[in-house]
């Protein structure tokens, strides 16, 4: 069987959440998010990040938090400005266009929105009422591409957003994973700061499934509740992802995870480093996107699956390869081994 790093959810998760799901099951608990573990999980999030007026809600998935979030703030008439590489733009089916909002995409930076995008975008909107309104900026951290945001870009984001009546939406699939980036200089207070709401990503970090949504604008956290039971997305069984969350933030298990992603990401990075081979962006997260002859590529792939990313010419790819949580060293070691021996 081939050792995968072609995503960092195949599989199931964290053994501690399946002690607590399991010594928990025969319990009887309130429903909808209203049980003790979801109520938990919530003051463990809200301290952690050091703000105790956001709203906290789980939901099941990633797609499900970005149509959630997205289509409860935005007017019919609104839009989304992303970069082209964007999970609402590339990977989730039209999900937000099915509600009624256009995607306004731009080219980003090694994956990363910058000001000067979002001021193009509304430069291009201004023939009021026939244009749709641009309204909120998305983005994600890590980006599609691996990479981070920096404090200084961040903020700078956020105070151009509140300068221009814009809403600031991360989206955090792998926030575990950008936060214990060797670089990074941002703290979950900070994004709490800085957007008006974000998520946290469990399904990548150890969680048999979930997500965190956090709401940190007060204007925004009426009626959510309301929107998540239309959508389908307020469980009845919601103690399952109270309970999940409620492990990830005991102990910083949820930063020890992603730390093992990146970790053992930075080493196979540096095998192929130590081979000459280029990369496409450079990351200190769990992704990497190493650019490979074909040649390389067919013999890699006898042992190993994962993305090929982008074609760049006759010869030579990208692919994507990605750790997760629970990346055991011995496969992380057999993929170093066969990238030395290319």
């Amino acid at each position: 069987m081939k050792l995968s790093f072609k995503n960092d959810y195949s599989e199931g998760c964290h053994p501690s959440i399946l002690h607590a799901l399991a010594t928990s099951n025969l319990e009887q608990h309130d429903g909808y998010g209203l049980d003790a573990f979801s109520e938990n999980a919530s003051k463990l999030i809200l301290k952690q990040m050091g703000n105790y007026t956001a709203d906290i809600h789980f939901v099941a998935g990633g797609t499900q938090a970005n149509l959630l979030v997205i289509s409860s703030i935005l007017k019919p008439f609104e839009s989304v400005i992303s970069v082209e590489t964007g999970h609402i733009a590339e990977h989730e089916a039209g999900a937000i266009e099915a509600t009624g909002h256009k995607i306004n995409t731009v080219a980003g930076e090694n994956g990363k929105l910058t000001v000067p995008a979002i001021e193009t975008v509304l430069s291009q909107h201004q023939i009021v009422p026939h244009q749709v309104k641009p309204k909120l900026v998305y983005i994600s951290n890590s980006t599609e591409l691996g990479t981070i945001y920096t404090h200084a870009e961040l903020k700078a984001l956020s105070d151009y957003c509140r300068a221009h009546d814009l809403y600031l939406y991360m989206d955090g699939a792998r926030l575990g994973q950008a936060l214990v980036a060797k670089e990074n200089d941002l703290s979950l207070n900070d994004i709490s700061v800085f957007t008006d709401a974000f998520y946290i990503g469990g399904t990548k970090n150890g969680a048999l499934l979930g997500e965190a949504i956090v709401i940190t604008n007060k204007e925004l956290q009426n009626g959510f509740d309301f929107v998540m039971k239309q959508r389908g997305a307020l469980l009845s069984k919601g103690r399952l992802l109270g309970i999940q969350f409620e492990t990830l933030f005991q102990e910083n298990l949820y930063f020890q995870l992603a730390t093992h992603a990146n970790h053992q990401a930075m080493k196979i990075k540096q095998a192929l480093k130590e081979k000459g081979i280029l990369f496409w962006v450079e990351t200190t997260t769990n992704q990497l996107f190493p650019i490979l002859t074909q040649s390389q590529i067919e013999t890699l792939e006898c042992l190993f699956q994962f993305y090929i990313w982008q074609k760049l010419n006759e010869n030579e790819s990208v692919i994507r390869l990605i750790t997760s949580w629970a990346t055991p060293e011995e496969h992380t070691h057999a993929l170093i081994d066969a990238i030395h021996q290319l």
